[in-house]
C-alpha cells in the first residue's frame, strides 16, 4: 500500500521550522500546506491545548485580514499525529 507523503516524516530527527508539507494543483493554481513546527517531537513537552488554541485564533484572524495574503487563504489551524 503507498504510504502518505506526510506519514514518513523522520519525527526523531525533525526540529521546529515551517515546511511545505505538500503542493497540489488545483486548475492553474498551486495550492501548498504548510507544516510549522513549534515542539521538537519525543524531545520537548507537546503545546497546551488552550496555548494551541489561541494561536489559532490569532493566526487566522491575523492572516484573513492581511492585505496581500486575505484572499489567498484557504485554511489556518492545527493538525498533529
Amino acid at each position: 500500500m503507498k504510504k502518505i507523503p506526510s506519514f514518513t516524516v523522520d519525527h526523531i530527527h525533525l526540529l521546529r521550522g515551517v515546511y511545505v508539507s505538500r503542493q497540489d494543483q488545483v486548475g492553474n493554481e498551486i495550492v501548498t500546506t504548510f507544516d510549522v513546527r513549534m515542539k521538537e517531537p519525543n524531545r520537548e513537552p507537546a503545546l497546551s491545548p488552550s496555548a494551541i488554541h489561541t494561536m489559532e485564533h490569532l493566526a487566522a484572524t491575523f492572516l484573513r485580514n492581511h492585505p496581500v495574503c486575505a484572499d489567498k487563504i484557504i485554511y489556518w489551524g492545527p493538525m498533529g499525529c
